[in-house]
C-alpha cells in the first residue's frame, strides 16, 4: 500500500538510533524528506551519510531538546530547507526511571516539555499543510503499572493525555494527533539490549511475559509511526496505537 509519504516533509527528535533511526528510515524509502536530531554529532552525521543519494532532502543537526531555542530554530530552518512541514515525530526520551527528584525533573524537560517543544514550533508550519500529522512516541508504561511505573511511567501518560487534546485543539486546522506506544523493543545498544546483558532475570522475565514469544524490533514502531503520519491515516487522530505483541492486558474502550 502506498502510504502517499512522497515528497512530504517531515521532522523527526531522536533520529540516530533505535526507534528514532527507524522512524527516519522508514521515511526516507517512502520518498519522504526527512530532518531530524540528536545530541551526538557524529551519529547525525553518519545517519546524513547513510540517507544520502535516496532522491530526497536530508537535514540533520545535533542539538538538545532540552534547549527549546535550538529546537525551534531547527524546525523552522528545516521548515525553509524543504519549503514546509508536513509531520512532526517527538521520538526522544529521556529513558529515567530512577528513584528521585532529578529522575522526575529530566523526565519531564525531556519526554514533555522537549515535545511540547517539537509541538509548538511546528504547528505553525502544519498549518500550511493540507496533511499536518503530529505523531508521538509514548510507551505502554504510560497505560499500566510495570518495572518502569515511576517518572518514566507517568510521563507517558501525561503524553498519552496531552496528545489527545491535541487532536481536540488542532482538529479544526486539520493537524492530526496520534500516538505510538511501543512494549518491549530490541535493538543492539537498546534498553533491553543491556538489560539482557546486566540483568539476565528480568529478562528472561519479559521475554516470558510476551504472547508472540519475543521482542519488537524498531522498524515495527516506525511502520505504525509512518502510517499515523501520512494521509492514509487522514481520518485518524486522537488514537493511542499500541505496538506491543499484546503484551499488555487492558482493554481500551
Amino acid at each position: 500500500m502506498d502510504l502517499g509519504l512522497a515528497n512530504k516533509r517531515a521532522v523527526v527528535t531522536g533520529g540516530t538510533k533505535g526507534i528514532g533511526r527507524a522512524i527516519v528510515e522508514t521515511l526516507a524509502t517512502e520518498g519522504c524528506h526527512v530532518a531530524f536530531c540528536a545530541r551526538n554529532a557524529a551519529e547525525v552525521e553518519a545517519t546524513s551519510r547513510a540517507l544520502a543519494g535516496r532522491g530526497i532532502k536530508v537535514f540533520g543537526r545535533a542539538l538538545d531538546v532540552g534547549d527549546g531555542a535550538a529546537l525551534k530554530a531547527w524546525v523552522d530552518d528545516a521548515a525553509g530547507a524543504f519549503g514546509g512541514l508536513d509531520i512532526a515525530i517527538a521520538n526522544v526520551s529521556a529513558l529515567a526511571t530512577a528513584p528521585g527528584e532529578q529522575s522526575w525533573q529530566q523526565a519531564f524537560n525531556i519526554d514533555i516539555l522537549g515535545t511540547i517543544r517539537l509541538v509548538e514550533a511546528a504547528i505553525p508550519h502544519l498549518e500550511q499543510s493540507d496533511s499536518g500529522a503530529i505523531v508521538n512516541i509514548a510507551s505502554t508504561a504510560g497505560r499500566e503499572v510495570d518495572a518502569a511505573a515511576g517518572s518514566y511511567g507517568a510521563m507517558k501518560a501525561a503524553l498519552i493525555h496531552y496528545t489527545k487534546g491535541l487532536a481536540h485543539r488542532l482538529a479544526a486546522k486539520r493537524i492530526r494527533a496520534n500516538v505510538v506506544s511501543p512494549g518491549t523493543i530490541y535493538f543492539d545498544g537498546g534498553v533491553w539490549d543491556r538489560i539482557k546483558t546486566g540483568l539476565p532475570d528480568r529478562y528472561a522475565n519479559a521475554m516470558a511475559r510476551n504472547p508472540l514469544g519475543r521482542m519488537g524490533t524498531p522498524e515495527e514502531v516506525a511502520s505504525a509511526a509512518a502510517f499515523l503520519a501520512s494521509p492514509r491515516a487522514s481520518f485518524t487522530t486522537g488514537t493511542n496505537l499500541l505496538v506491543d505483541g499484546a503484551i499488555t492486558r487492558g482493554v481500551q474502550f
